[in-house]
């Protein structure tokens, strides 16, 4: 298998057995697959594209399913063959004409129409280290809402700083410092605003691309408080957050005002593009995938369907771990559903292993 192979479409469907909704599954490969993270578009603007991981050829690889006019069903076309992909980095640009990811060696922009690649910028290597590498957070990127700024995470003689790429004029330049950055996230409402997540202990830090401002946007209030799994709220300049496991708050970035959204145990949780409502999975237990306002009174998730994903990861049962120190963990993120939504809210991607391997899906939205 290699880059520019045509694979035949995989697409299935079923019922849902837990609200009868049409769930199509998109892969069906032996293998693992994955969409991208929850934060991250799967598609383009106009959904010419689904984009997912795929590790069919041995090694994960970036694929598109190239959509049937009005709906899913296309065949799966292979983007990549890199042996050192760093798979969740993936992100496609709005306009469906590139998608970016970065390897081991540096960050990369592929045009979907001829599948050529162009390196923007070549990592640093020393002895032993990959000086540049993407850090913290499975090395996801984000992309500003004018699509101009590329935010790439680097790590840097034991700090974390932020790259820049403007994808127009082709320049970088490095901002921020902190001991971790990871998970970046652009406002959808303010291209030079952006969120990163700091230590596992001080999660919430907002700052301008040019660094002038960089500074805490919440402390958590007490050592038992688990902060995690952010996301912007489009048109009100809210940050939403986790508060693991009991519901969602968001923050008002420009004037500090807290806010509960719903005390329903969300996991990963992710607004649709209007911002007026949430998806999101759950875990211990896991009761399926949920919708549940974004604005207005708290209220609880809806099912949406039943994920029937594995959910590995036996620290979500219990306390926040990491007051002491970093811990290792066990949590493949390929068996984590991570909904969203496509760009027409019309349907609600996620992964599931509910099969025996990870696959991608696709849930009809039920109005």
């Amino acid at each position: 298998m290699a880059k520019g192979q045509l694979h035949p479409s995989e697409s299935r469907w079923h019922t849902d057995a837990g609200t009868g909704a049409r769930v199509r599954q998109v892969t069906d490969a032996p293998c693992i697959h994955h969409h991208p993270f929850f934060f991250v578009p799967a598609h383009d603007q106009s959904m010419r594209y689904l984009f997912f991981v795929s590790h069919r050829s041995g090694s994960p690889q970036l694929y598109a399913e190239l959509r049937n006019q009005g709906g899913g069903g296309g065949q799966l076309l292979q983007l990549t063959d890199h042996p050192d992909l760093i798979a969740w980095s993936l992100h496609p640009t709005a306009d469906g004409r590139h998608l970016l990811f970065t390897t081991a060696r540096g960050a990369f922009r592929l045009d979907m129409e001829s599948l050529q690649e162009e390196l923007l910028y070549a990592f640093e290597r020393q002895p032993n280290q990959i000086e540049g590498m993407v850090g913290a957070a499975m090395g996801t990127t984000t992309v500003s809402c004018d699509g101009r700024l590329w935010a790439i995470p680097i790590r840097r003689q034991g700090r974390s700083h932020m790259l820049f790429i403007d994808l127009i004029a082709q320049r970088t330049h490095e901002a921020l410092d902190n001991e971790i950055i990871g998970h970046p996230q652009f406002c959808p409402d303010d291209p030079d605003l952006i969120f990163y997540a700091g230590p596992m202990t001080d999660r919430l830090w907002i700052a301008s691309t040019d660094g002038r401002r960089h500074h805490r946007l919440y402390q958590r209030q007490s050592r038992e408080q688990w902060i995690t799994h952010e996301s912007w709220i489009a048109g009100s300049r809210e940050l939403a957050f986790v508060d693991w496991p009991h519901g969602m708050q968001a923050i008002q970035v420009d004037t500090g005002q807290r806010r509960t959204i719903t005390r329903f145990p969300a996991w990963h949780a992710y607004p649709d593009p209007s911002g007026q409502r949430f998806v999101c999975d759950t875990n211990f237990p896991d009761i399926g995938l949920h919708t549940f306002a974004a604005r207005g009174p708290a209220e609880d998730g809806r099912l949406l369907c039943l994920s029937e994903a594995s959910s590995v990861g036996s620290h979500w049962a219990g306390p926040f771990p990491y007051n002491d120190g970093p811990v290792k963990v066990y949590a493949p993120q390929h068996t984590h559903p991570h909904p969203r939504f496509s760009p027409d809210q019309r349907q609600v991607v996620f992964t599931s292993d509910r099969s025996g391997h990870a696959q991608v899906y696709e849930c009809e939205v039920i109005a």
